[in-house]
């Protein structure tokens, strides 16, 4: 076994550990905000493990899913916070809202 294929296998575990942590925030988290960062986080640890998983294999068919899901959980994110903003206020750029 290479010495790659080692650090690799050390990273997907890392990557597990890490993956485990933030779902205990996910189902523990006290508002709706920790929850959304958590799941925010577990997108990010699942597209590190695929790719991962591309350094293992040298199969570069999963790195349009990794592009793809990373585009969504932006906009999902981007979107929940703007709601999140405009509710508490924080959101206002100088224009008025329609009431």
């Amino acid at each position: 076994m290479s010495a790659a294929a080692v650090l690799l296998g050390v990273a997907l575990g890392l990557l597990g550990l890490s993956l485990l942590l933030v779902s205990v925030r996910f189902v523990r988290g006290p508002s709706a905000l920790d929850r959304l960062v958590s799941l925010d986080a577990i997108v990010a640890v699942i597209m590190c493990g695929l790719m991962v998983h591309v350094a293992l294999t040298h199969d570069s068919a999963t790195v349009p899913v990794v592009v793809a899901v990373s585009l969504v959980g932006f906009l999902g994110s981007s979107t929940v916070a703007r709601f999140v903003g405009r509710r508490r206020g924080a959101g206002d750029d100088g224009a008025e809202e329609d009431r």
